[in-house]
């Protein structure tokens, strides 16, 4: 059960009260950076995890179970928080953003609830190569908000109005991460629907 996969794995869900202690106050700039630092090797390890499990034929169960749970933990908690303190805010919509990021937990609910009814009648869904990029943009989107607050002095002027230059990628890829999110939460529900009475 401890392999290295697994332990990189338990790494993540450890390390989220950490990451959310860092972002827990908006105004600490030195905190949201090093928010902004663990939260790139999360990801890393996110990556490495199921790279070493192939490599070294260490895929298990517990892995296979995990992995998921620890993104979704890491991404709902980052959402959550930066929801709450106010960063999924932007030019000319406002708080609208906070709908995407709502998009996101709700497809995450939804994919585990069908994955358990899934999995009780023995139907396996691999993750698609379109799930891998909504994961990717999921990623990258929560962490140039991170780098938002923590280089507030990182602006750009873009058609007129001065936006923070990662603040407005993380925004946008948010968007972008939304829309995936429904794509894929659809095949997963399609799939589901075959199968019910």
């Amino acid at each position: 059960m401890l392999t290295l996969p697994n332990i990189l794995t338990l790494s993540r869900i450890v390390t989220v009260p950490v990451l959310v202690f860092l972002l827990w106050w908006p105004g600490w700039e030195a905190g949201y950076l090093a928010a902004f630092a663990v939260y790139s090797l999360m990801g890393v390890t996110d990556y490495f995890d199921g790279y070493l499990a192939r490599a070294q034929g260490a895929v298990s169960r517990l892995g296979i179970f995990l992995d998921p749970i620890a993104d979704k933990i890491m991404v709902a908690a980052v959402i959550l928080v930066l929801a709450a303190q106010g960063v999924l805010r932007g030019p000319y919509v406002g708080d609208m953003h906070v709908i995407a990021g709502l998009v996101i937990l709700l497809r995450e609910i939804a994919v585990s609830g069908l994955r358990e009814f899934l999995g009780g009648i023995q139907v396996s869904v691999p993750v698609s190569k379109l799930a891998k990029w909504k994961t990717t943009f999921q990623i990258i989107c929560l962490g140039a908000l991170i780098l938002g607050k923590g280089a507030p002095w990182w602006n750009v002027t873009l058609l007129g109005l001065t936006v923070n230059l990662p603040h407005t990628v993380g925004l946008t890829t948010l968007w972008a991460a939304a829309a995936l999110t429904v794509i894929t939460g659809w095949d997963y529900l399609r799939v589901g629907l075959k199968h019910m009475d």
